[in-house]
């Protein structure tokens, strides 16, 4: 039995188990809420297993493993700092829910800034989750073909069916109960991977004292993650969505665990990039780490993509779903019309596949986006009109254009580095942002 055979069975196996083991949604709260035929709430350890795993998506320890490559355990540790959005934004939403009273952010956001903010934002987390789908479907078919073949874009269409087949039973409900087999998977083989190529590094503290902290040496990119970690969370659905599943203190006590579970798994997957350093590869540092190992790990390593890309695809798809019918009331809010929004969803994200887009824009070029996120939800307390959120958002959306297209000033670039431009664009837009707010807070709004 050839490779290619063997990796076609592995996510056929891998498919087949989730769609046994997913529930079957009873009524609206179980596929949109996540609860029990019973009514009980997601419980704290589920709760912390479904936002790790969500959050480790095929593209991020794609990114991972490629920053420790070129910078060693500094790019490693750089793209791991993102993982500290879980703990602001935890605390941020046990404030709105305890002293604001908000049932979800688009309430929040409705009841403080009106439906235009609401619509601003819906767009936002919608590009977001339009985003999740094909960056990482990419990741999983370049697993079974070189990109434009047809094995490549067979392994997106069958990934991306299968996935969407078995969250079509329970929404949310199968998403997260999934996610915790997942997440067990992920454990598992991200310890077996280790396990093969530790042994042959030029020593542990080779490895954990690998790559220089300067700027030049990643920290530039650790910088930029210090300065999103503000933002970026709120613009993420999959995560702000399951902090108002359960009670206030139990979410936030699951948001703080999955701080250094998260962290550490990033920095654990980014050795596999640091043992390609160490072995003179270059290119994609997964793929080519489990080329050299041989077959076996080159399936440990396939089959840890289809276990993170899964996760994050049925959540982006319960997320959306959430997004039209709950949260912007389009449609009624029934099972059947979460599993058709869901089903569009599948079709729509899988488009881009087709036009060559690059994986790394979906989270870069977003997260520069929406810096102007962090003054809202910040100093969420200020009570403003709709004005006050669209000036903040849509300068943090120029600033993110302006980069994306090259025409942001020269003489605004400090840095000559690798993301030297992108720690410049950051730091003179989240200023803007805050700049913009507070001046138009005086303008449009008053303290609560």
């Amino acid at each position: 039995m050839n490779t290619s055979t063997i990796q076609w069975l592995l996510l056929g196996v891998f498919m087949i188990l989730m769609i046994v083991l997913s529930p079957v949604a009873s009524n609206w709260k179980t596929f949109f809420q996540a609860r029990s035929k019973t009514g009980q709430v997601p419980g704290k350890w589920l709760l912390v297993s479904s936002l790790v795993i969500s959050w480790i998506f095929a593209k991020s320890i794609t990114n991972a493993a490629n920053l420790g490559l070129a910078y060693g355990i500094v790019g490693g540790v750089a793209y791991a700092t993102y993982y500290l959005s879980f703990l602001f934004a935890g605390v941020i939403i046990y404030q709105l829910r305890t002293k604001g009273g908000y049932s979800s952010i688009h309430d929040f956001l409705t009841s403080k800034y009106g439906r235009s903010a609401v619509i601003v934002f819906s767009i936002l987390i919608g590009f977001r989750l339009f985003n999740e789908v094909w960056s990482n479907t990419m990741v999983i078919g370049s697993y079974f073909g070189d990109a434009g073949s047809v094995s490549y874009y067979l392994a997106i269409i069958a990934f991306t069916g299968l996935t969407l087949f078995y969250s079509l039973r329970g929404g949310l409900q199968s998403s997260m109960f999934t996610d915790a087999v997942q997440m067990i998977f992920f454990g598992v083989l991200l310890l077996l991977i280790l396990g093969m190529i530790l042994p042959q590094t030029e020593g542990v503290s080779n490895v954990l004292t690998s790559g220089t902290w300067t700027l030049e040496g990643g920290v530039d990119l650790l910088l930029v993650a210090l300065i999103q970690v503000f933002s970026y969370p709120f613009h993420d659905p999959v995560m702000t969505d399951r902090g108002f599943l359960t009670d206030p203190k139990t979410t936030l006590r699951a948001f703080a665990i999955a701080v250094p579970i998260g962290f550490a798994a990033i920095v654990l997957f980014s050795l596999v990039g640091v043992y390609a350093a160490q072995q003179g590869m270059s290119g994609q540092a997964a793929v080519e780490v489990s080329r050299s190992l041989g077959t076996v790990a080159m399936l440990l390593v396939n089959f840890i993509m289809i276990t993170s890309a899964a996760s994050t695809l049925d959540s982006a798809f319960a997320s959306f779903s959430k997004l039209i019918v709950m949260d912007l009331g389009i449609l009624k809010t029934e099972v059947s019309t979460g599993r058709l929004v869901m089903a569009i969803m599948a079709v729509v994200g899988t488009i881009p596949v087709f036009l060559n887009p690059t994986i790394l824009s979906a989270t870069t070029v977003s997260g520069t986006m929406v810096i102007g996120l962090a003054p809202i939800f910040l100093f969420w307390k200020y009570r403003a009109q709709g004005p006050v959120f669209v000036l903040t958002i849509v300068t943090g959306v120029l600033f993110g254009i302006a980069y994306a297209t090259g025409i942001y000033p020269e003489p605004l670039i400090f840095w000559n580095t690798t993301y030297g431009a992108l720690l410049s664009v950051n730091l003179v837009g989240t200023v803007a942002c805050f700049v913009v707010f507070f001046v138009s807070s005086l303008i449009y709004g008053r303290k609560r």
